[in-house]
């Protein structure tokens, strides 16, 4: 019987170097998409899956995303007293319910692997989880991506990695994943490349930033060599685990937005805008007028 994913951990503290100097004094998981933090859009699709408990990778000047899930008494007393009630009910709505949330430090920018090997306490020993990369946003009108993924562990069991077609010209970028059927939905995990050379990928199907790993990972993150840039590569340790545990590719068929780039975060505004019934119309026309001038 598989064991149910109940928390997913959230790596939250790159420096957003690419956005500075926005990101100066403002986290780049706390910049807006609409009048959403990127983060807490990613969060809302862990919640729609049945996450129930939050774990953060933070670092230093991260304080202001614990303070966003958390109660702004000041905030919520002024918003009751003019009687902003809809307002303050979409704030409480977004709060995690009390014990949810877990915040714990990356001191030392070592990678992904390691930020996510500093989760190892908190998730325990004999419990798998799901992973998110907040800067990656899927966008989807039905099920979310992680709610998907945990349908396919529900079914499979192991370990699962979202992923979505490439142009075959740009495999070289990302890490790419060989399955056995590269059109199914669901599809065992036969090869896994972290930036394939030109040519040599085992297909184009490329990870996108959503998993479910079981713990067996930290004790390979643990002893994981220094990869790329002397960090710790989670690639490196699930190509690892992968000669252990079975993995599935879970293929994902709406849009994913890289908002840590600067492109893709503008393009997520424009989509996430044109999907709101109170902002679609409007901001469709605003794009038409500026593409006739």
């Amino acid at each position: 019987m598989t064991k149910r994913i109940r928390k997913a951990v959230f790596p939250v503290a790159g420096l957003g170097t690419r956005f500075l100097p926005a990101t100066k004094a403002i986290p780049k998981e706390m910049l807006t998409i609409v009048d959403r933090p990127v983060v807490q859009h990613v969060i809302d699709e862990a919640r729609a899956a049945g996450i129930e408990h939050f774990v953060f990778i933070t670092g230093r000047n991260k304080a202001v995303i614990e303070d966003h899930f958390d109660l702004a008494y000041e905030l919520d007393d002024t918003l009751r007293k003019r009687n902003k009630v809809k307002e303050l009910e979409a704030l409480l709505a977004d709060l995690p319910p009390a014990g949810a949330t877990s915040f714990t430090r990356q001191q030392a920018p070592l990678g992904l692997g390691h930020a996510v090997w500093c989760a190892r306490d908190i998730i325990g020993d004999d419990e798998p989880f799901a992973l998110l990369l907040p800067d990656m946003l899927h966008h989807t009108h039905g099920k979310g991506c992680l709610a998907e993924m945990i349908d396919a562990y529900n079914k499979h069991g192991g370990n699962h990695i979202a992923v979505a077609p490439v142009p075959d010209d740009q495999t070289h970028q990302y890490g790419i994943v060989g399955v056995e059927n590269r059109e199914a939905k669901v599809s065992k995990v036969t090869k896994m490349v972290e930036k394939p050379a030109k040519g040599t990928a085992p297909s184009n199907l490329h990870i996108t930033g959503r998993y479910i790993l079981q713990p067996t990972i930290f004790n390979l993150l643990a002893n994981q060599e220094p990869g790329a840039g002397g960090e710790i590569q989670l690639t490196d340790s699930m190509i690892a685990l992968s000669r252990l545990e079975p993995f599935h590719a879970v293929r994902f068929d709406g849009d994913i937005y890289d908002t840590g780039s600067k492109i893709g975060f503008l393009t997520a505004n424009i989509a996430y805008a044109l999907d709101r019934s109170d902002l679609g119309p409007q901001i469709r026309q605003e794009i038409e007028r500026l593409l006739d001038r």
